[in-house]
């Protein structure tokens, strides 16, 4: 290959100093001969070609006459010369450390790196065997090894037998891209052997003295959970016990002496450099604790004194060196308190916090670059795992797993993660830690922060298979998983099921049949026996479904037996779960959208209205994670119209229509029953949802006769005008919606025609929402309308115009006051409005014979209308300063005055009797305390009807149902014979309010 060829080449091969790299393969003479290509194109796959084509002419120098070997080696064996320059490319200190110890490269001739991890004993054998441990002691696991070189020899060979192992290992991840786990697994074998290396080395600085004293080295941290990183302060605790018949203060000096020098011999700088810093502030009391403690020492500390995050660091404690019996027994008696940490007070808040403080902490200058304990980097992943491992691992032992990624899968598995977060996080996780394992490699440094120089970004985007672009990429790369991390993080360390779940007791995590059922009677469950045999369906069985609902009821058996009705929760749980189980989102909702879980608890174990709707609308479910305020009316309104107008047939339409109203009509109740809406925007919700509701149908109905009669266009207009509570904006969740129809001919059209195009309308419209479906039926009633049921269901403007003008009495313009032309032809209902107004606000207002009548049909209705036996002081609606009483109070004073008074021109009540208040026809005292009793009465009233699934107006009898309303207005428990005397104290003070205002009493 000539000059200028051979100068391409290393171009395209990614050499940024070709003029260099031409000299260095020139100088390498004959020993490549025409393979000097092929051997480029093997540096063009490294991570810093120009590095390793620099290393392999030093090496080649180092060798001298052996130099044929390697060269002859690189021309005729591509695995051979692959690992080798890879290592070379990769890593600086490497590089250094063979060139140096040139006889090692032979180490990269042996074909099973490739494939084969090493054994753990094997790698501790062979360390042992470098400070001078005699074959004898590396062999029998029972012996107690001592190094017979002299310290200084000894640290030395340790730091060559480390590096040359450490060559093998990095030629295989460099090289054969080994997956991130093995490689973390390997280097903690390996440092375990160091350790223990390093003990041997100590036992023979000590002499015979170092027979008093048992010692164990317990890993945690990383090197504990087989996590390690290339470069890592190993984190340890040393465990001692006197040996049998030793004194206990010498035993305790000789431990002591042993570990320091442990700690000495990995940490010291000699002429062969260091390994890596050994740690062990995570003991009892820190670094002003005992550098060892007994079994029992340490045992104690943790049964009284450690604190929260202590026990998190135990979670991947594992014997790694010296005493192996004595290891074993430091970890299994510390094991139990270690999973029952979560139910320690404020366990969750308290990691949670710790978190948070570790990112606060972070230099500036660092924060968006800091690959460990930056927000969206490794840390974040260790501490949601941990989190979530040491919250569920409690009662379940499969996800007890010391590795990050060996425990996520675990997680995933067992249904606490699902399954893509779970896929998500295991790749940015793995794409982290081996950025980490690149960035350490390059000089055995111990760097977390990604370096912002272009050459270095350049090697390291190489290093991970980007060869293009590789700063780009490897740019792209970390800021997604970085976004993916920081999204899981929030999501699964943050989620509000872990608090619920740490807050259980261990023992009720997984209890025996017997224990279930006293423990839910305990609980509060009427029938425990029903109630297990709901779990039982519900988690048994070995599927992911069964899985995740293992992990959700423990908590929610909680919930529910926090609500009134517990039994009626669990069992309405188990109907959504069949409906739902098989959904991909159901589950994977619960467990991890929010409030999800505990806001479903709630509701089903609090209101067979909501319980009901959601069994027929399953997918409600999905509305507990966001926002449960209403939708606008126009929102709605629109919606109707559209999946109305797409079905092709009347009924189908109609069908659809009824389904949204009965998903809103979830909604509201929903929010009503978690506290985010209050009685007066559920009356007006309720009140808007049937305006959309009869607008979608009255559209459905026009069009459908209108094709029945082979009729090209409507011939006429039609209005719903809304009546009573429901023109008032004050429907409660059983109200009818009281209504009159009104029409008027189409310009051109035949009166007749018109007529009976109308009637047919209103029927249809009737027709239709009276089908029978799986939504809470709109009753529509017309009773309401001049002559009431004797006369017709529909008018024209004209009609109503002249009725009015002959025939009404008193108590129809009091029941216009709450007329509202809410639905229909536009213009038809501002014509009514015009034609009502002065009818119902007359500007002279009412006289004195008016009012006598308005008192005489009150006391006629009350009289007529109280069923039988009913409690007047408690009947919510007749009854003695309830809803009756205000409205018709509000509506003596609206006929009197609101011809005079714009304020009173409104259908509301609560607005009429503010604007009545501020003109000075009632005291603002007595204002106030009319209105106290329509909120009160009205939120009774809904709560009643969400409780019992139906209307009531009176405060229930049952005990448990009483109970229920009395939760769902704030009451705590055992605390329903309140609300009783809340509720008469409040419409007594109302009823005077009364007596006065509008019968006259006293004044």
């Amino acid at each position: 290959m000539n000059r200028g060829t051979l100068r391409g080449t290393l171009v395209r091969a990614g050499f940024t100093d070709a003029e260099a790299g031409e000299e260095r393969l020139l100088g390498l003479g004959d020993g490549l001969g025409d393979e000097a290509a092929a051997v480029v194109a093997l540096l063009g796959r490294t991570a810093d070609p120009d590095r390793a084509l620099r290393f392999l002419v030093a090496l080649v120098e180092a060798l001298g006459d052996d130099a044929s070997d390697l060269l002859g080696e690189l021309v005729d064996d591509e695995g051979t010369a692959m690992r080798l320059l890879s290592v070379l490319g990769g890593s600086e200190a490497l590089g250094e450390h063979l060139v140096r110890h040139p006889e090692q490269w032979r180490e990269l001739r042996d074909p099973a790196l490739g494939s084969t991890r090493p054994a753990a004993y094997a790698v501790r054998a062979g360390l042992l065997a470098a400070v001078g441990v005699p074959p004898e002691q590396r062999e029998d696991p029972a012996a107690v090894p001592v190094a017979e070189l002299d310290r200084a020899a000894a640290a030395d060979a340790l730091r060559v037998e480390y590096r040359r192992v450490l060559v093998r290992l990095a030629a295989r991840d460099l090289a054969h891209h080994m997956g991130v786990d093995d490689v973390a697994a390997e280097l903690s074998d390996l440092a375990a052997g160091t350790l223990d290396a390093a003990l041997a080395v100590a036992r023979g600085g000590v002499g015979e003295r170092h027979a008093a004293a048992r010692l164990a080295v317990v890993a945690l941290g990383k090197c504990g959970g087989h996590e390690l990183n290339y470069v890592s302060d190993v984190d340890v605790v040393f465990v001692h016990e006197p040996a049998e018949g030793a004194d206990e203060n010498e035993a305790r000096r000789v431990a002591t002496r042993l570990a320091s020098d442990l700690i000495a011999i990995c940490g010291d700088h000699t002429a062969e450099g260091t390994i890596w810093p050994v740690d062990a502030a995570l003991r009892p009391e820190g670094k002003a604790g005992a550098l060892v403690r007994t079994l029992a020492g340490h045992v104690g500390y943790y049964e009284k004194w450690a604190a929260t995050w202590e026990f998190q660091a135990l979670l991947k404690a594992r014997p790694v060196a010296g005493d192996a019996a004595l290891g074993r027994a430091y970890v299994e008696a510390l094991a139990p308190m270690v999973w029952h940490a979560a139910e320690r007070e404020n366990f969750v808040p308290d990691v949670q916090a710790m978190r948070r403080r570790v990112v606060e902490h972070i230099p500036a200058g660092q924060a968006e670059r800091q690959l460990k304990l930056g927000s969206g980097g490794l840390r974040d992943v260790e501490f949601a795992v941990q989190l979530l491992q040491l919250v569920h691992g409690r009662g379940d032992e499969s996800i007890r797993q010391p590795a990050t990624l060996s425990a996520l899968h675990a997680l995933t598995e067992g249904g606490y993660v699902g399954r893509e977060d779970g896929q998500a996080l295991h790749d940015a996780y793995a794409f982290l830690r081996t950025l980490e394992h690149r960035m350490q490699l390059d000089r055995l440094q111990r760097i977390h922060v990604v370096p912002q120089d272009d050459d270095v970004l350049r090697r390291l985007g190489r290093s991970l298979g980007a060869y293009k672009d590789p700063t780009g990429e490897l740019d792209r790369w970390w800021r997604h998983h970085r976004r993916e991390v920081r999204r899981l993080h929030e999501k699964l360390f943050y989620r509000p099921l872990l608090g619920a779940v740490a807050q259980i007791a261990g023992e009720d995590i997984r209890l025996s049949p017997d224990a279930a059922r006293a423990r839910l009677a305990a609980l509060g469950y009427d029938d425990p026996a029903a109630a297990l045999r709901h779990l039982e369906a519900l988690t048994s069985g070995v599927s992911r479904t069964a899985a995740i609902q293992r992990t959700l009821l423990p908590v929610m058996l909680e919930w529910f037996a926090d609500a009134p009705d517990p039994d009626a929760g669990l069992f309405g749980f188990r109907r959504i779960s069949e409906s739902l189980g098989h959904t991909p989102w159901y589950l994977r909702v619960l467990r991890d959208e929010g409030q999800v879980a505990e806001r479903l608890a709630r509701i089903l174990a609090s209101s067979r209205y909501a319980t009901d709707l959601l069994q027929r609308e399953p997918e409600g479910v999905r509305m507990l994670a966001g926002d449960l305020r209403p939708l606008g009316l126009e929102a709605v309104t629109a919606e109707m119209l559209g999946v109305a107008r797409r079905r092709d047939g009347a009924e189908d339409a109609v069908r659809a229509v009824r389904g949204i109203r009965r998903r809103e009509l979830f909604r509201t109740a929903a929010g009503d029953l978690v506290g985010t809406v209050d009685v007066t925007e559920v009356e007006e919700t309720l009140s808007r949802l049937t305006d959309a509701t009869l607008e979608a149908t009255l559209d459905v109905s026009l069009r459908s006769v209108a094709a029945a009669r082979g009729l090209d266009a409507p011939p006429a207009r039609m209005a719903v005008v809304a009546m009573g509570r429901y023109g008032g904006f004050e429907l409660s969740y059983a109200s009818d919606a009281d209504v009159m129809f009104v029409s008027e001919p189409v310009e051109g059209a035949d009166p007749q025609v018109a007529a009976s195009y109308a009637q047919g309308v209103v029927n249809e419209l009737r027709r239709l929402l009276s089908l029978p479906a799986s939504d809470p039926p709109l009753e529509v009633d017309a009773d309401l309308r001049p002559e009431g049921r004797q006369g017709p269901l529909v008018r024209t403007l004209a009609s109503y115009e002249a009725y009015y003008r002959r025939w009404s009495d008193v108590w129809e313009f009091q029941a216009l006051l709450r007329a509202d032309a809410v639905v229909g032809d536009e213009g038809l209902r501002r014509r009514f409005h015009e034609l009502v107004d002065p009818l119902r606000f007359p500007a002279d207002g009412l006289d004195e014979h008016g009012v006598t009548e308005v008192r005489r049909i009150k006391a006629r209705v009350e009289a007529e209308r109280l069923p039988r036996g009913a409690d007047r002081r408690t009947h919510l609606k007749l009854g003695r300063g309830g809803l009756a009483d205000v409205e018709w109070t509000v509506q003596l004073l609206q006929m009197q005055h609101a011809g005079r008074l714009e304020g009173l021109r409104t259908p509301r009540t609560l607005p009429a009797l503010d604007a009545a208040a501020e003109a000075g026809l009632v005291d603002r005292e007595d204002a106030d305390r009319l209105a106290a009793s329509w909120r009160m009465v009205s939120r009774v009233r809904n709560a009643i009807t969400l409780v019992r699934g139906k209307a009531g107006d009176q405060i229930p009898t049952d005990a448990r149902e009483r109970a229920g309303v009395a939760a769902l207005l704030g009451y705590g428990p055992g605390r329903s014979d309140e609300l009783v005397n809340d509720l008469l104290r409040t419409t007594r003070r109302a009823h005077e309010v009364v007596d006065r205002v509008f019968w006259g009493e006293g004044s």
